[in-house]
C-alpha cells in the first residue's frame, strides 16, 4: 500500500498559509506591503476585534482589471518578477505571489478593485474557494477585506491571543511600516476610532516624532556614515538614556524591514565600554548595500535576508554608531538640550560634528600636570595669561603614548586651531565651562578614565609601551588569587610597560613601570588592578585585554577630590576630545552632562 500521497490543494494552501500568516498582524503587513507595491500614496487600515473579526486595507494604488484580480488569488501569481535573475536586487516588498492566496485560504476574503475611477470588480472568496465575481463602481485603487480569520482552521484560531494583544501587534507592525515608508499617508482605525493618522513626513526623525512623541526622540542622536559601498543612517539612543524607556529596535536593509541579530549585535558593539552590563540600547537603523550583495529570498515572510559578505556590513554599522556616539550630542543633557545644527559656513565635511567632536580638534600643548613630561614642565614658560587663552603649536605633551589624531577627511584643508573654553573646577571633582546652549560639566575622573582606557587599549593592541625603570625594584606580596590573575595576563602587563618577575611564592618583583602621567601611583594602581581582576574567568583573550585596559584606566586615573591646575584642566579637555567615545567612561557613567539655559532660567523663576 502506498505510504506517500500528494496533499489536497486545500490542505497545501493552509500549510503554506501557516508560513506567511501567523496572526492578524501578519495579514496587515502583507496587505499593506501589497498596497505600497501597487504605488499607493494613501493607505487606510480598518481593524475590528484586534483583526479577528475584520481587517480592511484600502489604497489608491494602480488597481487591477477583472482578469488580474482572479489570477492574483492563484499561488505564485505575481507582477513583480518574471525570471529568477530578477530576484537579485528586487526592490518590491512582495514577489512570491503567496500572501493573497494564503490569506484567502484561511478567511472570508473580499477584493474590490479598479484600475481607473468608475468601473471596477468585486471578488468574494471563502476558504480558498472563489464564490463570486461581479462588477462594482469605485475609485482607482484596491480594497481588501479579510473577515473571520482562521474560521476554517480551529486549531490555528484557538492560538490567537486576546483582541487587545492582537491589536498591539498590528499597531507595532504599522508603526514599523510607517517608519520605513515616510512617503505614504497612513490612517489606522480600530473599532471605529482613529488610532494613527500619519501624513507624509520628510525625515526619519519627523516620522518617529509623530509616532513616539518629540520628547521621546530627545533620547536619540543621528547616525549617518558611509563605509565603502555601505551607507548606514538612522538614530541611536544616547548611552545616558539607555534603560530609561521601552527598548525599540528597527532594522531596515535596502528599504525592507528585517530581523537580524548579527547586525543588531554589531550596532550594540559600538556601545562597548559606555553601558553597564546587561543594558541594551534602542536603535533605528537604515542600511543600504548594493542590490547584488544581498539575497531577500530566504524567508517566506521576507523577514530575513542573506548577505554575500556580512563582515563589511557589520563593521560599517558598528563604526557608524560609534561615530555618532563620539559626538558632543551623545553626552547626557538636562532640560531638553537641542540637537546641534551646524552653521552654514562650516565646511561640508564637518557639518555633522560638534564643538568637541574628536576629528574637529587639534592637540594643543599643555605645559603642566597630567600629560606633560618633566622636561616640558621644566622648560615651560610662566603664563602671563590664563593657559586656555594661550595657543601654542599643536603637539602632545604626554609621558605615555597618546592615540593618533583621526585623519582629517579633506587633507587639502588646513586644520583650525582649538580654542579651549575657560574651565573651572568645582568641588575638585567637576570641570565646568559655558556653551552656547548652556553649562557643560565634565567629571574629571570619568574623563581621565576614558582617555587612559583608549590609550591603554591602543598600547595593548599595537605593542609595548615605554616604561621607567625603578632605581630600587619594588617587591609586592600578593595573595594566591592576585598571583593567578597576574599570571593569566602577564603578557598584557608587559605590553602596558610593566617589567615584573616572580620573586618566590606569591611575591612579585617590579623592575619597571609605565608613567601615563606624573601623578601615577604605580604600586597602588597595580595592587588595585590585580585585586579587581581576581576571579576573572574571561575565556577570550580579546575580552581579557579590554577588561585589563578598563580596570587599569580606572585605577590609574585621577580621582574626585584631586585639585587640578588650569593647564591640567585644559590638557584633560583636549585629551578627552581626542577619544572616540568622550561622553561616557568605561563603566557606562556619563562623563559629560549638559544643563540648558532654559532649565537654569526655569529653576530661578525667570520662565
Amino acid at each position: 500500500m502506498p505510504r506517500i500521497a500528494v496533499l489536497p490543494s486545500a490542505v497545501a494552501d493552509q500549510i503554506a498559509a501557516g508560513e506567511v500568516v501567523e496572526r492578524p498582524a501578519s495579514v496587515v503587513k502583507e496587505l499593506v506591503e501589497n498596497a505600497i507595491d501597487a504605488g499607493a500614496r494613501t493607505v487606510d487600515i480598518t481593524v475590528e476585534d484586534g483583526g479577528r473579526a475584520l481587517i480592511r486595507i484600502a489604497d489608491d494604488g494602480c488597481g487591477m482589471d477583472p482578469s488580474d484580480v482572479v489570477l492574483a488569488l492563484s499561488r505564485h501569481a505575481t507582477s513583480k518578477i518574471t525570471t529568477a535573475e530578477q530576484l537579485v536586487g528586487v526592490r518590491s516588498f512582495g514577489f512570491r505571489g503567496e500572501a493573497l492566496p494564503a490569506i484567502a485560504s484561511v478567511s472570508e476574503l473580499h477584493i474590490e478593485t479598479a484600475p481607473e475611477d468608475g468601473a471596477g470588480t468585486l471578488v468574494r472568496v471563502a476558504g480558498g474557494q472563489l464564490l463570486d465575481t461581479r462588477d462594482a463602481a469605485r475609485r482607482r485603487g484596491t480594497t481588501v477585506s479579510v473577515h473571520r480569520l482562521f474560521y476554517n482552521t480551529p486549531a490555528r484560531q484557538k492560538f490567537l491571543r486576546g483582541a487587545r494583544s492582537e491589536w498591539r501587534a498590528i499597531l507595532d507592525t504599522m508603526q514599523s511600516i510607517a517608519t520605513l515608508r515616510r512617503d505614504v499617508h497612513f490612517v489606522v482605525r480600530h473599532d471605529g476610532k482613529v488610532a494613527l493618522d500619519l501624513p507624509v513626513a520628510d525625515t526619519l526623525r519627523a516620522r518617529l516624532s509623530a509616532l513616539w512623541g518629540a520628547r521621546e526622540l530627545e533620547r536619540f542622536v543621528d547616525v549617518d556614515d558611509v563605509q565603502g559601498p555601505v551607507h548606514v543612517s538612522g538614530l541611536a539612543e544616547r548611552p545616558a538614556d539607555v534603560g530609561t524607556a521601552t527598548r525599540r529596535v528597527l532594522l531596515i536593509v535596502n528599504g525592507r524591514l528585517i530581523r537580524d541579530h548579527g547586525l543588531v549585535r554589531a550596532a550594540e558593539a559600538a556601545y562597548k565600554s559606555t553601558l553597564p552590563s546587561g543594558v541594551r540600547p534602542s536603535l533605528v537603523l537604515q542600511v543600504h548595500v548594493p542590490g547584488g550583495d544581498v539575497d531577500v529570498n530566504v524567508h517566506p515572510a521576507k523577514a530575513e535576508v542573506r548577505f554575500r559578505d556580512r563582515w563589511p556590513v557589520e563593521r560599517a554599522i558598528e563604526e557608524a554608531v560609534r561615530r555618532a556616539l563620539g559626538l558632543f550630542d551623545a553626552s547626557a543633557g538636562v532640560g531638553g538640550w537641542r540637537t546641534w545644527a551646524p552653521p552654514a559656513t562650516v565646511p561640508a565635511w564637518r557639518q555633522d560634528q560638534h564643538a568637541i567632536e574628536p576629528s574637529a580638534l587639534r592637540i594643543a600643548k599643555a605645559h603642566e600636570g597630567l600629560f606633560a613630561t618633566r622636561d616640558e614642565l621644566a622648560a615651560a614658560p610662566a603664563f602671563d595669561t590664563p593657559p586656555w587663552e594661550q595657543m601654542d603649536a599643536p603637539s602632545v605633551g604626554d609621558g605615555a603614548p597618546a592615540p593618533a589624531p583621526p585623519a582629517v577627511p579633506d587633507p587639502g584643508e588646513a586644520a583650525e586651531p582649538i580654542t579651549v573654553p575657560p574651565l573651572m573646577q568645582l568641588r575638585r571633582t567637576y570641570l565646568m565651562f559655558e556653551h552656547d546652549e548652556g553649562v557643560v560639566l565634565i567629571d574629571q575622573h570619568s574623563a581621565h578614565e576614558r582617555v587612559l582606557y583608549e590609550q591603554f587599549l591602543g598600547v595593548l593592541e599595537r605593542g609595548e609601551a615605554p616604561s621607567q625603570r625603578l632605581l630600587f625594584p619594588m617587591t609586592l606580596h600578593v595573595g594566591p588569587d592576585e598571583a593567578d590573575a597576574f599570571e593569566a595576563s602577564r603578557d598584557l602587563f608587559t605590553r602596558l610597560g610593566f617589567e615584573i618577575d616572580h620573586f618566590g611564592g606569591n611575591s612579585l618583583l617590579v623592575n619597571a613601570v609605565p608613567m601615563p602621567h606624573p601623578r601615577f601611583d604605580a604600586e597602588r594602581c597595580l595592587r588595585d588592578t590585580l585585586a579587581a581582576m581576581t576571579g576573572d574567568r574571561q575565556a577570550s583573550s580579546h575580552a581579557r585585554h579590554e577588561r585589563l585596559a578598563a580596570t587599569f584606566a580606572c585605577k590609574a586615573a585621577i580621582k574626585a577630590g584631586d585639585s587640578m591646575s588650569p593647564g591640567e584642566m585644559r590638557a584633560l579637555y583636549i585629551a578627552l576630545a581626542e577619544t572616540r567615545l568622550p561622553a561616557h567612561d568605561v563603566h557606562g557613567r556619563s562623563t559629560i552632562v549638559r544643563l540648558t539655559w532654559d532649565e537654569l532660567d526655569r529653576r530661578f523663576g525667570r520662565k
